[in-house]
């Protein structure tokens, strides 16, 4: 034995230290192999965030794959749940794993239910899932209301665009009613004895619906209407154009026919300032046929025979048999 151990073993009573005992360096050689396996087998550590519907956590984990992170949190996710990104998708340092758990959504529109699953957290959300954003709740409910995971139920009214016909008289109207008559109670038409509504009171007014109104025939045949004195006749050359072809296309051959839009009235569809530009007075639906015509030759003399500023749609029949 040398000098030197000797003067080792002395230091220590003769004993080896306890760090270079048996037992320690086994130890010790399983701890290395134990992080030798984990870097291994699991790869190093990441720093990763999980959002599951709206509650957000910081994790310090070895998973490999968004799969394995949800098996080791106790997220359990279905076939409706969204998952971003895909349960099968690596995961790096930094990543941000989404869970949306899909819940069911009892909605009726129009007096029609369904049952939606949605992702959504609250109301405002899944009717933008739904494309219902403009439709219209039927119930006082905040659209950040929490939908829960057992689920809702939303009653909703989509919002349509129908016409309204009372006789000569059209309306267009927005709507979200349930029926007929909620349209024309909303739009104040009051229905008489003998009225005829097409379709029927109780039908649903759908997009684009045409709602008509029908009075029943007056008990006598209305007075002959008054004839306006004229001052002269259309020249031959106007008077053969194709009157009637034109107050076809404007009025469809009415000569009550009442457009709110200008307003516009009668055969022609003339706009009041118009009418009293040519002689006439009160209205056009106030004169004969023959009176409208009249009328509507002199304008044609006005300008000129430039029908266009007058007719820029119907103008054209003039000249067609």
């Amino acid at each position: 034995m040398s000098a030197v151990t000797e003067g080792r073993r002395r230091r220590t009573g003769g004993r080896r230290p306890r760090w270079r005992s048996r037992p320690a360096l086994v130890a010790y050689g399983a701890a290395a192999g134990l992080v030798a396996g984990l870097v291994v087998g699991e790869g190093i550590a990441k720093d990763v965030r999980l959002s599951v519907d709206g509650n957000e956590t910081a994790l310090n984990t070895f998973s490999g794959t968004v799969r394995d992170l949800l098996a080791r949190e106790g997220v359990k996710v279905g076939p409706h749940d969204l998952v971003s990104p895909p349960v099968d998708s690596p995961l790096a340092n930094g990543s941000e794993v989404v869970v949306r758990h899909a819940r069911p959504l009892r909605l009726t529109v129009d007096g029609r239910s369904t049952t939606r699953m949605v992702t959504a957290l609250n109301v405002g959300e899944a009717l933008e899932q739904l494309d219902l954003k403009a439709a219209r709740m039927d119930q006082p409910v905040s659209r950040l209301r929490v939908l829960p995971r057992a689920g809702f139920a939303l009653r909703m009214r989509t919002v349509r665009r129908v016409t309204v016909l009372v006789g000569d008289v059209r309306t267009e109207a927005t709507t979200t009613a349930g029926t007929v008559r909620e349209v024309l109670k909303a739009e104040r038409v009051k229905l008489g004895k003998g009225y005829k509504v097409k379709p029927g009171l109780h039908a649903f007014p759908a997009e684009g619906a045409v709602i008509r109104v029908i009075k029943p025939p007056p008990p006598k045949p209305p007075a002959p209407p008054r004839t306006a004195l004229r001052t002269g006749a259309a020249p031959s050359s106007v008077a053969a154009l194709n009157w009637a072809g034109l107050a076809r296309c404007e009025s469809g051959g009415r000569a009550k026919a009442v457009n709110r839009s200008g307003p516009y009235y009668g055969l022609y569809q003339f706009s009041l300032p118009t009418w009293r530009s040519v002689g006439g007075t009160k209205t056009p639906i106030d004169w004969s046929e023959e009176e409208q015509t009249y009328r509507a030759q002199l304008l044609y003399q006005k300008v000129g025979g430039r029908w266009q500023s007058q007719w820029p749609h119907c103008g054209r029949f003039l000249f067609t048999r």
